[in-house]
């Protein structure tokens, strides 16, 4: 019996080894390091999907894989060198704000690959070896766009936005065109805060806007935008998110008061973007896109929305049902945001 249960194990033992995903004979790489902007990998944020999509690929094609959570600012180029010094063949960074150490490193080791997520790996002496990771703002905008406009009892939505750079005029400008594909003559409220840290002025501005008769707010920009929609939810309005889950994280897996307002975010889909890059490398580097950016869009499953959570009572099935068919129909090009995907302007009326 003894020896049965022996040989047993060793049958199990080999099927295991059996399964185990090996390195594509073409890949680039076979190890993949993942630095954060500040935080963790499991708090909610770009930095959490940032490390589900490289686990997720990790685990496919049977890469070695490290993570390092940075504590301060001062600590990105240093924790990329801690990547480097390791040997890691890939490294992935989380947010923009890890561009400028992520450009240098990559000129300094033209033999590993970096993934900068919500990253412009295009200009200011762009390198073979670096892509960003960058996203289709103004259709994950169109979407809860078009939600907000089926959701207004009053026909007055706004929005509160941080500093005016591309992505966040992507944000605005999506949105008030998916509500007006929704009703030519609902009236959307806006503005953009030189802040992208300011939730006491985001709140102010969302109550202003309550105070207009706005009854749905969607918050782009930072703590700025999550600042607006906190006070409206908690003050009675609907509420639309932005990047990630917010029923997560801003309102704290509904903890926070007004997290029952709460029926989408605007949703980038970083795990599946860094998933792809990683691919791409495995894959033999063809589709890595190296010195520019790859770009995620409804085509590619790169952006989305958010499930309602607690709100869910509160949104119509068909109306879901709704905002999925556009979603569809900007994956297959029927559909057009009017938004353009680089700059965030609004293109001409066709």
């Amino acid at each position: 019996m003894k020896t049965r249960n022996i040989l047993f194990l060793l049958v199990l033992a080999l099927l295991a080894v059996a399964v185990v995903p090996a390195v594509a004979q073409d890949s680039l790489i076979e190890s993949v390091c993942l630095v954060t902007d500040v935080g963790k990998v499991n708090d909610g944020t770009f930095n959490q999907f940032a490390y589900e999509g490289m686990m997720n690929a990790a685990e496919d094609f049977g890469l070695d894989n490290t993570y390092i959570e940075t504590q301060a600012q001062t600590d990105y180029a240093a924790n990329m060198g801690r990547c480097i010094s390791d040997g890691y063949d890939a490294i992935v960074t989380v947010g923009f704000l890890l561009t400028d150490a992520t450009l240098a490193a990559a000129k300094d080791n033209p033999n590993i690959y970096f993934i900068g997520v919500d990253q412009d790996a295009a200009g200011g002496g762009a390198t073979s070896n670096y892509v960003g990771l960058q996203f289709r703002e103004d259709q994950a905008g169109f979407l809860v766009g078009a939600l907000a406009a089926q959701m207004t009892k009053s026909g007055v939505i706004g929005g509160v936005y941080g500093i005016d750079v591309p992505a966040v005029k992507k944000y605005r400008n999506g949105y008030e065109n998916g509500a007006k594909f929704i009703n030519p003559d609902i009236k959307a409220l806006g503005v953009y805060i030189d802040n992208f840290a300011a939730p006491d002025r985001g709140a102010a501005a969302a109550g202003q806007f309550m105070g207009e008769g706005a009854d749905v707010i969607f918050g782009a920009g930072g703590g700025t935008g999550s600042g607006g929609i906190t006070r409206a939810a908690q003050d009675g309005a609907l509420v639309i998110g932005v990047d990630q889950d917010e029923f997560f994280t801003t309102f704290g897996n509904g903890e926070t008061p007004g997290a029952e307002n709460l029926i989408s975010s605007a949703i980038k889909r970083v795990d599946v973007a860094v998933y792809t890059a990683i691919e791409a490398l495995v894959n033999g580097g063809a589709d890595f896109s190296g010195g520019g950016n790859m770009v995620l869009s409804a085509e590619n499953d790169g952006i989305g929305f958010a499930e309602a959570h607690l709100a869910a009572d509160k949104v119509p099935a068909e109306v879901t049902e709704y905002v999925n068919d556009i979603l569809v129909g900007l994956k297959r090009g029927w559909i057009s945001t009017g938004v353009d995907p680089v700059t965030g302007d609004l293109l001409p009326a066709q």
